[in-house]
């Protein structure tokens, strides 16, 4: 991969993440404040635990990424971030400071292979799509809650029987 290919492609995939970002936290926002610890089986995560894994694994990407090496924690939930508002404006907040990180980093750090769990290893920019799939993964995941937490489902990529297109 030349160094304008990886620079390029970089641009890109950070762009896509800009464009989610608001999308994403309208989701998180979205999760009512009284019913945050629904969980649709026992197997599955609590409303407020999906969020937050949402929002966490994204800034375990960009660190991951920026320093090359997947076998750091993503973060705990601090004890102030209790509502789903309170996770989308962690999140904005959080992406809004970590992106340029990765806008910075040198072709020769985008092109470096990141090794992950053993797994495979790509190229560090290459994660950046990876970062993108699970965020749009899990984001999906727990829209289908809101309802059945007694929330309403946001406009995601169109309107919804909640947000009807142009609303």
């Amino acid at each position: 991969m030349t160094p304008e290919f990886l620079k390029s492609i970089c641009g890109i995939f950070v762009q896509r993440i800009r464009s989610e970002v608001p999308v994403t936290a309208k989701v998180l926002a979205a999760l009512p404040d009284q019913n945050v610890d629904y969980r649709p089986d026992p197997k599955s995560k609590t409303g407020i635990e999906l969020a937050w894994h949402v929002a966490a694994t994204d800034l375990w990407f960009i660190d991951a990424i920026v320093g090359h090496n997947f076998s750091i924690a993503p973060p705990d939930q601090p004890a102030d971030v209790k509502t789903g508002a309170d996770v989308a404006a962690w999140y904005e907040k959080t992406l809004a400071a970590g992106l340029p990180k990765i806008e910075a980093m040198t072709p020769e750090q985008l092109g470096t292979p990141v090794d992950f769990f053993g797994m495979f290893q790509f190229p560090a920019v290459m994660y950046l799509q990876f970062m993108s799939n699970h965020t749009i993964h899990h984001r999906g995941q727990l829209s289908t809650y809101l309802r059945a937490m007694g929330g309403k489902c946001p406009s995601i990529y169109g309107g919804s029987a909640d947000e009807p297109m142009g609303a």
